[in-house]
């Protein structure tokens, strides 16, 4: 239908302005016309292919700058400018929303451990220093509480968990993955939160006995800990906040896809030079 209306009204403005005020491509419009398209719209079309292709896979969280990396990784000549007009032409634009749940409880009185990183996250290898946090998914069934391990080095997620109650035994699942996974060696520091979580006895016996540091934020200061802020803004606008889920059950499915198999292995970050986690690691 848009087709048509374009169609009709081509006499009193140009093809792509149309197209651009109705949200379709011109390409598609001379597919549809049934007219020779030049050499640059067959161009596109093939192109918009691999962009749908990649949007698709990236669970439409890609804009312009990581499409771009991703073609250029492909193997396809491509300006940054042209990818987002194709992307921009064929709405390929991600939604967000969210909701808020408060899960730091620095009310307690078990002891809490000085700031170790005072904001430097800066590292020169993996495992040296860790962040941990604890954030929440809304299901149809409740609250379902995420706990994860990430390497401050690559922003990988080393470990993770999930629950639907806030106990100690969360993070302390998170930290056990991270642990058989990395095997880190003496002299890590691991950064968390002044929580009841991470301040009790088990947690801190943890971290002791496997000859890693200790190290909180201080009180009331979310930017003491905020590499870790981000990976959680990241999971949640490319997957939690796009998606209903019924159960718990199907959170935590849907968490281990992600982490697991998109965001470790592929998912590219601007800070890594738009390499994966996985593959800034690699070059290390």
């Amino acid at each position: 239908m848009k087709f048509r209306l374009i169609d009709a009204e081509k006499a009193t403005a140009p093809v792509p302005r149309l197209c651009s005020i109705l949200g379709v491509s011109a390409s598609g419009y001379y597919a549809w016309k049934g007219r020779i398209a030049s050499r640059r719209q067959r161009e596109d079309l093939i192109l918009l292919a691999h962009i749908r292709g990649h949007f698709t896979c990236s669970n439409e969280t890609y804009g312009s700058p990581r499409m771009h990396a991703e073609l250029k990784a492909q193997g396809l000549s491509i300006g940054r400018h042209r990818v987002a007009r194709l992307m921009r032409d064929n709405g390929l634009k991600a939604l967000q929303k969210r909701r808020f749940k408060r899960t730091t409880d620095s009310q307690h009185t078990n002891p809490v451990a000085a700031n170790l990183l005072e904001q430097d996250f800066t590292t020169t290898g993996p495992n040296q220093k860790w962040g941990s946090d604890i954030s929440y998914i809304w299901t149809a069934e409740g609250w379902l509480y995420l706990a994860i391990v990430v390497d401050l080095y690559s922003r990988r997620i080393v470990g993770w968990a999930v629950g639907d109650r806030l106990k100690k035994e969360l993070p302390m699942a998170a930290l056990q993955r991270a642990l058989v996974l990395r095997r880190p060696p003496p002299g890590l520091v691991q950064h968390s939160d002044r929580g009841s979580q991470y301040c009790s006895g088990a947690y801190q016996k943890m971290l002791r006995d496997a000859d890693i540091a200790i190290s909180m934020s201080g009180r009331g200061n979310c930017f003491d800990n905020s590499m870790v802020e981000t990976v959680f803004k990241t999971l949640k606008a490319e997957m939690v906040w796009r998606t209903t889920f019924l159960t718990r059950q199907q959170a935590e499915l849907a968490l281990g896809r992600y982490i697991d198999s998109f965001y470790n292995p592929r998912r590219r970050h601007s800070a890594l030079g738009y390499q994966s986690p996985c593959a800034f690691e690699a070059v290390a």
